[in-house]
């Protein structure tokens, strides 16, 4: 389970992961969970294609063409609609299996039927799912039984998800072995030298060089964030004259950084903030950088810590903000207090 911050390369790194596992044989699944996701939705169409795919198999066709009778079941029980059309309501191919209505013992029925598939094929399947955090409860706990299923009978069937930092917790809450049936890799600012190849290598293959000085400059404004460091880096490419970037170069080129994501990647955020949620990360960037303590912030909004709790948990389900602690909060977008700043937003 990749974890990081907005902005650090996750969701590049599970399309990466997905090129590789293709490349590789595998049966590859890719979905992104938006907000007010439902998980049955999400996944129906890929266990369909997946079954279809592995009904060609001679040796797997028997449990492919079970779990494709499952996902019938499926598909009327939890009322599955692909791009607003209903699937329909059809009578029990396999009955019994997946029909239940309750995801948490229908999922891993039909994982079951797919996984014994792929192992009938000599096959895998990789499912990846981005936003994790936006599943909720019952579906994440839906999820985890079944890839615990899949891990205690040794079927091919591999997960990688990623999320913002706080799907370690949800998953945790979810259920308690989540712990154990997890990796939780952090995704996040990249390292000086990490940050120098990113910088110079795509410079060095067009055939033009970047000063050290350049390089320090670029990582010390961005604070080795990958996509403000692609952003300044880019402003930088643009604006170098000649073949070499220096570091004049990147100095005038970070206000015209700062503008486009203030205009761009800081804006759009913002803006999915109601007036008082604004009024809350206002206050939260006013007391300087994160993580931020939850009374030091109602302190600073002259209010209760009870009465920010509403706005609280929207902002965090929202995704802008989360809990690093017990009773402390921060940004999930990094340098937004910055941002905010910056803005001199009012609350009012």
């Amino acid at each position: 389970m990749l974890l990081g911050l907005r902005g650090t390369g996750k969701t590049v790194l599970l399309s990466e992961i997905g090129r590789i596992a293709e490349a590789e044989g595998f049966l590859v699944s890719k979905v992104e969970a938006p907000e007010e996701t439902n998980l049955a939705n999400l996944l129906f169409p890929e266990m369909r294609k997946v079954s279809r795919s592995l009904s060609g198999v001679e040796a797997a066709k028997h449990f492919a063409s079970r779990a494709l009778g499952g996902l019938r079941n499926f598909a009327s029980v939890f009322s599955i609609e692909i791009a607003g059309v209903s699937v329909g309501v059809e009578p029990a191919v396999e009955p019994g299996l997946a029909e239940s209505g309750d995801l948490q013992h229908d999922l891993p029925d039909l994982f079951g039927q797919i996984g014994r598939a792929a192992q009938a094929a000599n096959k895998g399947w990789v499912i990846l799912i981005d936003e994790v955090q936006y599943l909720s409860q019952k579906d994440l706990s839906a999820l985890i039984v079944a890839l615990h299923r899949m891990s205690q009978d040794g079927l091919p069937i591999i997960f990688i998800g990623a999320g913002l930092p706080q799907v370690a917790r949800l998953a945790g809450d979810a259920k308690s072995y989540a712990e154990r049936l997890f990796s939780y890799p952090a995704v996040g600012a990249l390292d000086t030298e990490a940050a120098a190849k990113a910088i110079e290598k795509p410079i060095k293959d067009e055939g033009a060089t970047i000063s050290k000085d350049a390089i320090k400059s670029v990582f010390e404004m961005t604070k080795g964030y990958p996509f403000f460091l692609q952003e300044l880096a880019s402003f930088s490419w643009n604006n170098a004259q000649g073949p070499e970037i220096g570091e004049l170069d990147v100095k005038v080129s970070y206000a015209e950084t700062l503008k486009s994501l203030d205009e761009g990647f800081f804006r759009v955020r913002l803006d999915r903030l109601t007036k008082a949620e604004v009024h809350f990360v206002k206050s939260m960037a006013a007391l300087g950088d994160g993580p931020y303590q939850v009374s030091d912030i109602a302190k600073a909004m002259k209010r209760t810590q009870k009465s920010i709790g509403p706005a609280r948990a929207s902002i965090i389900y929202k995704g802008m903000i989360y809990s690093t602690d017990h009773g402390y909060l921060d940004f999930t977008v990094p340098l937004f207090a910055d941002f905010i700043r910056r803005q001199h937003l009012s609350g009012d």
